[in-house]
């Protein structure tokens, strides 16, 4: 199927695929929340309500530093080597690893000069093309180890008029602080719980198993879970190259006491399974599984994982999300942008068969049920 152009989409939005209005008796009019529930943004707690009226993005990145995607394409590419697997086909979705021995390349700018990520400029325009595209929020999945700035994110998030929700933690193994490894499971709560005191962040996430999970990864995630019930905050995941760890990363949140239905085990389009075994298995602990990297030619193996899901009864346990990282996927360099999720993704899966009031209930209910938390601590001034 083609992807539908701006005004298709647009007309779609408008006719009701993923409209803003609430018709009595609608999910969005009757989802309760705990009292007390807010999303937390980077410019504020905002009632879970104030986002009804468009779809929330789980995973997103609007900062990042300037050579994190190259160190990113590099360890891929290395993991790869490593198995033996081809490398991976260039898409729209994703970057494609470039060999070990090619120099690294710049990272692509805007025409400011500044890489994409750190030119507000640039990003603010993104987040009103996104907000034009019906998307009402986006969580930012990077942290300090992937050259994440506070900062930049409340000045885009102000200027654009989007909320922000951003992400604590610590990512996967290459990317962690050297001293990580040789930090106890305690250190690594504090260190959590001191990124909490001291930035207004939303949820853990992404956290992160690059490959086969690691000893400190596992470390990291008992600390994430132990983090999250502390602080009331939800999670969101990486899973490796491809989601060889999905299953271990729930138990050893679970294992420590975090609800499961706080949880997204993501990347899971990575993990094509026509039977969907693993994704059934997640969902049937109550968690959610989350679907990104949309947009592009990996939406024809994403569908059909989708709608089985659907159809099987779990669209209250999906979250969909693009994680854009290539400045080619932006709206101003000529790409969809962060709203393809809803503009090339969706009406995909309307296609497919997915009626509207599901596809609501994916793009704004399940989101919002999912980042709407009771914080244990004041929000950091």
């Amino acid at each position: 199927m083609r992807a539908l152009n701006r005004r298709e989409a647009l007309e779609l939005i408008s006719a009701g695929l993923v409209a803003a209005a609430t018709p009595s008796g609608s999910a969005e009019a009757t989802q309760t929340f705990p009292p007390g529930a807010v999303i937390r943004t980077v410019l504020s707690d905002i009632p879970p309500e104030r986002v009804a009226g468009g779809a929330t993005l789980f995973h997103e990145h609007l900062s990042f530093a300037d050579d994190f995607m190259t160190r990113w394409v590099r360890y891929a590419a290395d993991t790869r080597r490593e198995h033996a697997l081809p490398s991976a086909t260039p898409s729209a979705t994703a970057p494609s690893p470039r060999p070990a021995a090619a120099p690294p390349a710049p990272a692509p700018s805007t025409p400011s000069g500044r890489y994409f990520m750190q030119d507000a400029d640039y990003q603010v325009e993104e987040m009103r093309l996104a907000r034009t595209d019906g998307i009402s929020c986006i969580v930012d999945g990077g942290h300090a180890d992937m050259g994440r700035d506070i900062g930049f994110l409340r000045t885009v998030s102000e200027r654009s008029g989007m909320p922000i929700v951003a992400g604590a933690g610590f990512y996967a193994q290459p990317f962690y602080p050297a001293a990580l490894s040789a930090m106890s499971e305690q250190q690594i709560f504090e260190a959590l719980m001191q990124q909490v005191a001291s930035e207004p962040v939303g949820c853990f996430g992404e956290i992160g198993s690059w490959d086969y999970i690691t000893r400190d990864e596992r470390k990291v995630f008992r600390a994430v879970g132990w983090a999250s019930v502390a602080s009331g905050l939800p999670i969101f995941t990486h899973t490796g190259i491809p989601g060889k760890s999905a299953l271990e990363q729930l138990d050893l949140l679970e294992d420590v006491g975090v609800n499961p239905a706080k949880v997204v085990i993501g990347h899971l389009g990575n993990l094509v399974d026509p039977a969907v075994e693993v994704h059934r298995a997640i969902c049937r602990r109550g968690a959610f599984v989350g679907f990104d990297r949309q947009g592009g030619q990996g939406d024809a193996t994403q569908v059909p994982l989708v709608m089985t899901l659907i159809d099987a009864g779990y669209a209250d346990r999906l979250l969909l999300a693009s994680d854009l990282s290539n400045i080619s996927q932006t709206r101003q360099a000529g790409g969809p942008g962060y709203g393809r999720t809803l503009t090339v993704f969706v009406p995909k899966l309307k296609a497919a068969g997915a009626s509207d009031a599901v596809l609501r209930q994916i793009m704004h209910d399940n989101p919002r049920r999912f980042l709407a938390c009771v914080p244990t601590q004041s929000r950091p001034r």
